[in-house]
């Protein structure tokens, strides 16, 4: 085969001190026999033949490990050869990593030998007798570039610091000798990779973009007018209607310079997966991101697949997400979404943090302990303007720390807090909350609070999370939250919140989404990836 023709050359040449030495020491005891669970290879190797190549190799303490974990629970089979030639596992692995690095742009991954092993396509029967010592040598190459794979691909790249992006949530971490392991007792295609879904979803939608770079991306284009809509005729509108169709928005056969009721459809969608106001008419902020170079969404694109490598795999059970530039929070009921709704977050001066919790309380007619910040810099100064200031505003003054006052605002219908607030302690000091301030909601672009998260659907979160409670009935939570006295309800289980950072993304309809950086994280992680 061709591929042992490859391994055998390009090792022979690469490893020239691959001579066998005879060995010394005691050579841990393996069982040979075949079984079921390891029947594809009748080749083995031995933990002195292991621990030579890893010294000679220099490999650290950690992958050292790894290898032998990994080959102590195959009884030091090989993994990737049988007698005559290379498993299907192998041809899996390479083939997976070649496209993840033309889907990536990742060259750190690239290796000559197995690049070259890569691009060699099976020809005919033809076989070589590979020496023991290069097939070995082959082996545990191919071992150990997996494991380099399995955390590039699969964990993110760890040169990247999360928190110096302002990322909180814990990186995933892979345990690549079980993904090995999984490779191994599959048939070479089955799936192994432990990504989440969205991460899938959006590698196929920029493999997708890629082909449309190659076929020049698409032409910037300009209003003759303020904004174009429905019954309008202009040259410009035929132009548009070929840019939606290249991004699949505009499905109709026409190419006619007038504002169909098919354009409105398709110009409806593009502002629904761009986070516009969805009204059908073409205006100046449409247009802006109409004329967004394609190489700008690959990079796009490129960042958020990286951060979908650090969360989890798929997530069991209820949880809640908030997505910072969406302004939404997505709630799932046993994984599976059930509530999409609105919600204000930090201004660009408060960012709101990324970061992961669980959700443990349910506070009716909260109270609203104020921030020091916000009572030295806005308080205190209304304070001098207005002596009857804490009382207009329903406050009172509970202490002092220094000559600060430490202020809380009573429950009631001006509560800047609303009725409701739900709490998953941590050290950032964000809770999401009911808001008085409905009207922000209007708003396409929801970047308003002090960090904390307002919710357009306060009520609705209160009786999904307390449905399993019988006491806790419609009415009686709409009691609680009018009843002007703070009551805290611990849920029975709590439920894990993740507040994240996501400006690009394929959703469970199957639309591309592509938002703002509203806080300039893609802008500090472009620079990171792309120098």
């Amino acid at each position: 085969m061709r591929y042992s023709i490859f391994i055998f050359c390009v090792i022979f040449f690469s490893h020239c001190n691959t001579g066998e030495k005879e060995a010394t020491g005691p050579v841990e005891a393996r069982d040979t026999t075949i079984t079921v669970e390891n029947a594809y290879s009748e080749l083995f190797l031995d933990s002195l033949s292991l621990e030579k190549f890893l010294a000679e190799h220099t490999v650290n303490e950690t992958s050292a490990n790894q290898y032998r974990s990994f080959y102590n629970a195959r009884n030091y089979q090989y993994a990737w050869f049988v007698a005559d030639g290379i498993t299907e596992q192998t041809h899996s692995f390479l083939n997976r990593q070649g496209d993840y690095i033309s889907y990536s742009k990742d060259s750190s991954l690239q290796n000559a030998a197995l690049q070259q092993l890569f691009d060699t396509v099976e020809n005919g029967s033809t076989k070589i007798k590979i020496p023991d010592n290069l097939r070995l040598e082959a082996e545990l190459m191919l071992t150990g570039q997996f494991f380099r794979f399995a955390e590039k691909a699969f964990a993110g790249d760890t040169t990247l610091n999360v928190k110096d992006l302002k990322w909180y949530i814990p990186r995933k971490k892979v345990d690549v000798v079980a993904t090995l392991d999984s490779l191994m007792k599959g048939n070479g295609n089955q799936p192994y990779e432990p990504l989440n879904a969205y991460y899938k979803r959006l590698k196929t939608a920029l493999i997708r973009y890629y082909e449309l770079e190659k076929r020049g991306g698409w032409q910037p284009v300009t209003l003759d007018k303020k904004s174009l809509r429905h019954g309008d005729s202009s040259v410009i509108i035929g132009r548009i209607k070929k840019r939606l169709a290249r991004a699949g928005d505009f499905l109709a056969e026409d190419s006619s310079d007038v504002f169909t009721d098919s354009l409105v459809h398709a110009v409806r969608r593009f502002q629904y997966r761009y986070g516009l106001t969805e009204d059908g008419i073409i205006g100046e902020s449409m247009v802006r991101e109409l004329n967004t170079p394609v190489e700008k969404r690959i990079r796009q694109m490129l960042i958020n697949l990286e951060r979908m490598r650090w969360v989890p795999e798929d997530i069991t059970g209820d949880y809640l997400l908030v997505n910072i530039p969406e302004f939404k929070l997505h709630v799932f009921e046993n994984a599976v979404p059930v509530k999409h709704m609105d919600v204000v977050v930090g201004s660009g001066q408060h960012n709101t943090v990324i970061f992961s919790d669980y959700l443990k309380y349910v506070v009716f007619s909260p109270y609203w302990n104020v921030p020091a910040s916000i009572v030295k810099n806005e308080i205190m100064p209304g304070i001098q303007r207005n002596p009857n200031y804490i009382k207009s505003h329903n406050m009172e003054i509970t202490g002092y720390s220094g000559n600060i006052p430490q202020v809380r605002q009573k429950p009631g219908p001006n509560n800047s807090l609303g009725r409701v607030k739900f709490l998953f302690p941590n050290n950032f000091n964000i809770y999401m909350h009911d808001t008085p301030a409905k009207s922000l909601f209007g708003e396409t672009k929801r970047a308003f609070s002090h960090g904390c998260i307002r919710l357009s659907e306060p009520e609705w979160l209160a009786q999904f999370l307390l449905r399993n409670d019988s006491t806790w009935t419609q009415d009686a939570i709409k009691k609680a939250m009018l009843s002007n006295k703070e009551r805290y309800v611990a849920l029975d289980s709590a439920v894990p919140v993740f507040i994240g950072y996501f400006t690009a993304w394929v959703d469970s309809k199957g639309l591309l989404n592509f938002r703002n950086d509203v806080y300039g994280h893609d802008a500090r992680m472009e620079k990171q990836m792309f120098r």
